[in-house]
C-alpha cells in the first residue's frame, strides 16, 4: 500500500477561502472541518489577530482572525452570514482560521505552484509558500508554520 504522505504525491488538493478580495489556499490534508463561527470567548492580552477560543465538542480551539493575521482587509459586513471557521491540524493541535468565505477545492500539480513574488503588496510574504495561477484567479498558498508559529 502506498504512503499517503504529502511529499510522496505529485499533486495536492487545496481548499480555497477568501479574505476580502484575496483568495488563499491550504492543503486539504490539514483541514479537519469547516463550520460557522460559534460563540468565541475573548482572551485578555492576546494578540489582536487572536479572535478568542471556542468549545468544539469538548475541545478548546484557538480562533485566529486571518484578515488581521495576514494584514488583509476583511469584509466584516458579511461576518454573521458568510464567515467560516476552518479547523486545521497543526503540531498536534486544532486551530480555527476565521475567513470571510470558503471557495472550491482544487487538485493541482505541485509543479504548477510558483514561488510567491518577493514584493507581495499588502500581504506579509513570509505567510505564503507559493502561488497558483488559474484562469480566473491567483491563489496564495498558506504556510501554516509561519502563520501559526
Amino acid at each position: 500500500m502506498k504512503s499517503r504522505l504529502e511529499g510522496s504525491r505529485s499533486y495536492i488538493d487545496l481548499t480555497t477561502f477568501n479574505i476580502g478580495d484575496a483568495c488563499c489556499g491550504i492543503n486539504i490534508l490539514r483541514v479537519q472541518e469547516i463550520n460557522k463561527l460559534t460563540e468565541v470567548t475573548r482572551i485578555p492580552l492576546a494578540p489582536d489577530y487572536v479572535k478568542g477560543i471556542l468549545n468544539l465538542r469538548g475541545q478548546v480551539i484557538t480562533v485566529i482572525d486571518m484578515g488581521k493575521r495576514l494584514c488583509l482587509p476583511s469584509s466584516e459586513a458579511d461576518e454573521p452570514k458568510n464567515r467560516r471557521n476552518i479547523i486545521v491540524h497543526f503540531e498536534n493541535e486544532s486551530i480555527g482560521l476565521l475567513v470571510d468565505s470558503v471557495g472550491d477545492v482544487f487538485r493541482v500539480e505541485k509543479e504548477d505552484i510558483e514561488k510567491p513574488p518577493a514584493n507581495v503588496v499588502g500581504i506579509q510574504g513570509q505567510f505564503f509558500e507559493g502561488v497558483l495561477k488559474t484562469e480566473k484567479q491567483l491563489i496564495s498558498i498558506l504556510n501554516l508554520a509561519e502563520v501559526l508559529g
